[in-house]
């Protein structure tokens, strides 16, 4: 079981915008880039009530809820506003991209509505496991938040005024703003992407910094945002010595760069370190060479694209508490496999494993790794990602997971609460397809109608280990390419249950191999269901204030 997390107040400075006073609504969130739409919550504990206070610079109606995949359909919500007779508030569901129908039963509570100063401010509650068939679970995990606010109040086509954020609300993790500038560039340089669907291309820099610094947040910069699928920003061994910049996976020195320092993929965004940790970059390894690597999907096969997009990198001198490292698990992304993923099928699963005795081989002693974050990754056909934590055998619980994974929705988010790995446990990475739209088989292989199943963890105290991956003993089996529902089940359990050859990667390109890994059993994901009518605090509104600076003042941990 997981504590509650300490209420925190927050201190941040905003020349408009919101800020808490409220220690029963400790937490806060910008919703959107412009700082237009500000969420407030809090909640007493986890089987009471979440209350909620959205703040939309608009005297319009605002729309809040809860998205399994970001989008509109399966998403609950509430809309409210201020009008001509006084103030509405419904609680609604939607089955697509039509105006929310209004729920049979209105779980969600009123708790005050009003317009000040060209705002609109809706402060609300829910139980956090309500039971209603037409309402979203909340749970312990990061959810994907959507908003949607009018000009008017006539609830109509919202067009450009909406969006959405993943945040994990029973299991946030707050952070400081920092009013540092300093950033480092990684991009290409205006490079012309061929007429092909699928094209990796490496940029291979220095980034000079000649003491050692912090990494504390990574900001993409997108010029092409249709054919960008990806971006990673690896550190590269010492004998890897020259800048230049060319096609990726080409069999050359190259491609033994595995330490990722930065990652985006299409539909993520800012990402923020919590401000006890941050990415160590230069003083003794300012001599490094870090290649970035860039996925363009180019389905149009359209020809005389330039682009110059990549990675910021804000750093700061003022080292944080810990150094922190990105560690790639699943399956492995750099074998040629034979691993078929059989068409018209909707469910088939696929497993890679890590097992920190390897560590050992490579590194003495190990210390205890503290994970935090994660970015989680698929191709096309990816539906849902679990990545299991076991010790002595048995799971502990998921260190991450979502089971609506959607392929243009890919953030990096904080997990809210750490998890502790030891020495000798393990970490299993399940990946699972729908490929009842596809004729042919799927591979595991680079292009975006291949299948990945990766989850890049995000942990501390840094350690030389940057890779600890999987894949099945294939050369003991022969795949299968049938449709046949049958011999599928029997193909996916097969590649369950053959050895897995499990790989430890160390920043030097040395590597320990155990070739007799087992995939263990995972728990089903919990669902549970439990009303409560909890009272939960009315707090005061979010206001919009000159640049000021709220103190930390409270820290609660309560067990």
């Amino acid at each position: 079981m997981h504590s509650l997390l300490p209420f925190l107040y927050l201190f941040s400075a905003w020349t408009k915008g919101a800020w808490a006073a409220d220690p029963t609504m400790p937490f806060m969130e910008y919703l959107d880039e412009k700082h237009m739409v500000c969420l407030m919550w809090g909640f007493d504990n986890l089987k009471g009530n979440i209350t909620f206070k959205l703040e939309v610079n608009t005297t319009g109606w605002v729309g809040f809820g809860f998205s399994p995949n970001g989008g509109m359909k399966g998403a609950d919500m509430v809309i409210g506003g201020v009008g001509p007779d006084g103030s509405y508030f419904t609680d609604r569901h939607a089955l697509g991209n039509v105006e929310p129908l209004v729920d049979e039963q209105q779980s969600y509570t009123l708790l005050s509505m009003n317009e000040k100063d060209g705002q609109t401010i809706m402060s609300f509650r829910r139980s956090i496991q309500s039971c209603d068939k037409e309402d979203f679970l909340i749970t312990a995990q990061p959810i994907k938040l959507i908003y949607a606010y009018g000009l008017t109040d006539e609830i109509k086509y919202h067009r450009d005024n909406r969006g959405t954020k993943e945040v994990n609300l029973l299991e946030y993790m707050p952070r400081t703003t920092s009013t540092n500038l300093n950033f480092l560039s990684a991009t290409m340089d205006n490079i012309t992407v061929p007429a092909y669907r699928t094209y990796y291309y490496c940029k291979y820099m220095k980034l000079n910094l000649t003491t050692k610094h912090h990494i504390y947040m990574i900001e993409p910069v997108i010029e092409q945002i249709d054919i960008v699928h990806h971006m990673l920003l690896h550190r590269c061994p010492s004998f890897v010595m020259e800048e230049d910049d060319r096609p990726c996976y080409m069999g050359d020195m190259g491609d033994t760069c595995f330490g990722v320092v930065a990652a985006w993929a299409v539909g993520g965004g800012v990402f923020e370190l919590p401000e006890n940790v941050g990415i160590p970059i230069g003083g003794a390894d300012s001599g490094t060479i870090y290649r970035l690597e860039i996925h363009y999907n180019n389905p149009r096969k359209e020809a005389g694209r330039t682009d110059s997009s990549g990675l910021r990198l804000h750093y700061t001198a003022q080292l944080r508490q810990h150094d922190a490292g990105i560690m790639t698990t699943g399956v492995s992304p750099w074998t040629s496999l034979a691993y078929n993923i059989p068409p018209k099928n909707p469910e088939f699963h696929t497993y890679g494993v890590c097992n920190t005795t390897l560590f050992s081989e490579l590194l003495n002693p190990v210390p205890e790794l503290q994970f935090f974050a994660v970015m989680l990754h698929t191709h096309l056909a990816g539906r849902k990602i679990r990545v299991v934590h076991y010790r002595n055998g048995t799971q502990t619980g998921f260190l991450a997971l979502d089971e609506d994974y959607d392929f243009g929705l890919q953030q990096t988010v904080n997990l809210g609460h750490i998890t502790t790995v030891k020495q000798g446990d393990e970490i299993a990475v399940e990946c699972t397809y729908d490929t009842s739209d596809r004729t042919n088989v799927s591979i595991m292989g680079l292009g975006s109608t291949d299948e990945m199943c990766l989850a890049f963890l995000y942990y501390y105290p840094a350690i030389n280990i940057t890779a600890c991956v999987s894949h099945p003993n294939t050369g003991m089996s022969e795949n299968s390419t049938t449709s046949d529902q049958n011999t599928i089940a029997e193909q996916e359990s097969l590649m369950k249950n053959l050895p897995q050859i499990q790989y430890a990667f160390d920043d030097k390109h040395n590597y320990s191999v155990n070739a007799h890994g087992t995939v263990r059993d995972m728990m089903e994901t919990p669902v549970t269901c439990e009303t409560s009518n909890a009272a939960s605090g009315l707090s005061t509104s979010c206001k919009m204030k000159p640049a000021g600076i709220i103190l930390v003042l409270l820290y609660i941990a309560i067990m």
